[in-house]
């Protein structure tokens, strides 16, 4: 299940998601050209990722900062991007361009923290703005939990593209993030999964006081628990699965030993 987009499109110009978006973009680019080899590729992640060993003994401060705009690879930095592009408009578009730059960076210092918490001896270098992103999802979640997101349901040779309101999607992505995270060893590496909950959580709270000012209960009532502006429709094409021609057959002819 993987998102494509949503049908919420945004009131202004989110400046602060492309500019986000653009540094994240141009940091990769720096350090897949700069570090050119394995070796200085690790040494370049244990310097500027979030390292728990190091932070637990008051080391590398600034990698809580720095680890935010780091990732392992093309497709973490697409996955990571897209979701931005996805849920960051509506928010920015709701608490206002530097707000959000400040709602962002601090879901992001949150998820780092909660994952030195999970493994304060860990050595393992940790990198991306997933955590800052999952503090997105969950301002998304708390502020607009009917907002329809259409999502690429992908089945072995099954392909097909659902809309589904917000709440499903992320809902579900939180709990597999937390499912993930209980059989998680953090010595080891792979995905920082307590860093996902942990800024999804940091998210909504950090958006709880926005969603009371705007009313709670009663902004839910007003806005259909949706952005506060038309949704846009697409048209779909019907996707199946691909049958393969039968072949016509004699009508006095038997069939193969795998025939029917």
């Amino acid at each position: 299940m993987f998102p494509l987009r949503d049908h919420n499109p945004s009131g202004r110009t989110p400046y602060v998601v492309y500019l986000l978006m653009a540094v994240n973009i141009a940091v990769f680019l720096y350090a897949v050209t700069t570090y050119t080899s394995p070796r200085l590729m690790a040494g370049f992640y244990y310097t500027y990722g979030i390292v728990p060993a190091e932070l637990s003994y008051g080391r590398h401060l600034s990698s809580l900062f720095t680890s935010m705009f780091l990732h392992a690879g093309f497709m973490h930095l697409a996955g990571n991007m897209l979701f931005l592009w996805i849920f960051g408009d509506n928010l920015e578009d709701e608490m206002g361009h530097l707000p959000f730059l400040g709602f962002y960076l601090l879901a992001g210092l949150g998820a780092g923290l909660i994952h030195v918490m999970a493994g304060p001896l860990s050595n393992v270098p940790t990198v991306g703005a997933s955590g800052a992103i999952a503090g997105v999802m969950g301002g998304y979640l708390l502020m607009f939990p009917k907002a329809r997101v259409d999502i690429l349901l992908v089945l072995i040779i099954y392909f097909r593209v659902f809309s589904i309101p917000a709440f499903i999607m992320l809902g579900v992505w939180l709990a597999l993030q937390f499912i993930g995270g209980l059989g998680a060893d953090p010595n080891t590496g792979g995905v920082a999964y307590w860093a996902h909950t942990g800024g999804f959580v940091v998210g909504m709270a950090l958006c709880l006081p926005l969603w009371m000012k705007r009313g709670g209960p009663v902004f839910w009532n007003r806005t259909h628990g949706r952005p506060d502006h038309p949704d846009t429709h697409y048209t779909y094409s019907p996707s199946r699965i691909p049958r393969l021609p039968r072949k016509s057959r004699h009508p006095h002819s038997r069939p193969g030993p795998w025939g029917k």
